[in-house]
């Protein structure tokens, strides 16, 4: 079985974040799809596989005080935190085994979802989204596009475009917007990614 705790903290371990293909050093994207989204302070949100990414120290500064990171690694978490301490909850664990005890108004995926290649894993995914994203609430995912890279650290991954994220993602969810980012990564390599916000229909739908 494949140790993706194992794999993950040997890649934050051996390698400077900002060195990573998928640094970011702002997270201008997520954030300005949460504005469109007309997402506020006093919302909850998830950032699945957020690592050592920036985006819980904007949102900490913006006044967010229910932010969730979400990542396999330890390492990855541990950076984090060392930035933003107790402003937000960390949370160790692999998403295809962890049990949602809640659930949020904002779910955030910059990279994750398309490294589930297997029809099992996705439909994980979806069952993960029904169970932790509040009626009505908003999913933020970006994957690469269908142009992009077919494999990241050493791992396969899917690409998609925006219809079929949606067909992926599945009818209860709505697409409200997307848009298409090409990644510059930190040695000048263009990645091309899709990204996608979705709203949760109501709980009377």
């Amino acid at each position: 079985m494949f140790d993706r705790a194992g794999h993950w903290d040997n890649r934050f371990r051996t390698t400077n974040s900002d060195q990573l293909t998928w640094f970011a050093s702002e997270p201008r994207v997520s954030l300005a799809i949460m504005d469109d989204l007309g997402v506020v302070p006093n919302e909850s949100v998830i950032d699945m596989g957020g690592g050592e990414s920036l985006l819980v120290d904007r949102l900490v500064s913006r006044k967010f005080t229910d932010v969730t990171v979400l990542d396999v690694s330890q390492v990855a978490l541990d950076a984090a935190r060392a930035r933003v301490g107790d402003a937000a909850q960390w949370v160790q664990a692999d998403l295809l085994t962890w049990e949602p005890q809640r659930q949020w108004d904002v779910w955030h995926d910059r990279a994750v979802f398309h490294f589930l290649t297997d029809t099992q894993e996705q439909a994980t995914y979806r069952d993960l989204l029904t169970r932790a994203v509040k009626p009505e609430g908003h999913v933020v995912i970006a994957t690469f596009a269908a142009d992009g890279p077919t494999t990241c650290s050493g791992l396969p991954v899917e690409r998609y475009g925006p219809d079929r994220l949606v067909d992926t993602i599945g009818a209860e969810f709505n697409l409200i917007l997307s848009q298409r980012e090409e990644h510059v990564t930190p040695n000048g390599a263009i990645q091309p990614f899709t990204w996608a916000a979705f709203q949760r229909a109501s709980a009377s739908s």
